[in-house]
């Protein structure tokens, strides 16, 4: 089944995902526009069909690990892993003080092709700490896997990329951020502690 753009950007719109105000995002940037997720992971339906929509662009790619990080990254690791064969793991990383690690007797071995994912992404930043962890342990990332790029495919992680959505959405620097200037308070709705 082939999920088509209109689609992914209307179920987004139904689950109230898609979200107005001032946002702090994971990143540290500003935006006036949040996408949350959680709200569609919240159907489970809907989103094993998309992440074996997406976990269908790695077939072919010999794959041996999905790792994405925690919260979103997790249920995308399982459904892809399972789309990719019953031979493809799938684990996550999370942050330990403020630092992505990779716990739980998690292992990466050497040689092995990982597909890192992401639900949402807008300067890759977490992507590439998870990068970083597959490539300390000697694993091979051979691609990215990501439901929604809000960079407008700006991000560039030097690997096979694939994304079901690609949306340019206004991002702001701190310093910058007409909110801001506004006096209108930010909100963080991210996982991460800036």
């Amino acid at each position: 089944m082939i999920i088509k753009t209109e689609e992914v950007m209307r179920k987004f719109k139904e689950a109230g995902a898609i979200q107005k105000g001032h946002f702090k995002l994971t990143s540290g940037v500003h935006s006036d526009t949040y996408i949350q997720c959680a709200q569609v992971m919240q159907h489970p339906e809907f989103m094993h069909n998309l992440c074996s929509e997406l976990g269908k662009k790695f077939r072919g790619d010999d794959i041996d690990v999905i790792v994405g990080p925690a919260i979103g990254g997790i249920i995308m690791a399982h459904v892809m892993a399972r789309v990719l064969g019953p031979w493809v793991r799938a684990i996550f990383t999370e942050r330990e003080n403020g630092k992505m690690t990779l716990r739980r007797s998690f292992e990466i071995k050497k040689g092995e092709k990982v597909v890192v994912v992401e639900d949402v992404t807008t300067t890759g930043s977490s992507v590439r700490e998870v990068i970083d962890i597959v490539n300390s342990r000697k694993g091979k990332v051979v691609g990215v896997g990501v439901l929604i790029d809000r960079s407008g495919g700006k991000v560039n992680f030097g690997v096979k990329t694939e994304k079901l959505l690609t949306i340019d959405i206004k991002t702001y620097l701190p310093e910058e951020c007409p909110l801001c200037k506004k006096g209108i308070p930010a909100i963080k709705p991210g996982s991460r502690e800036l």
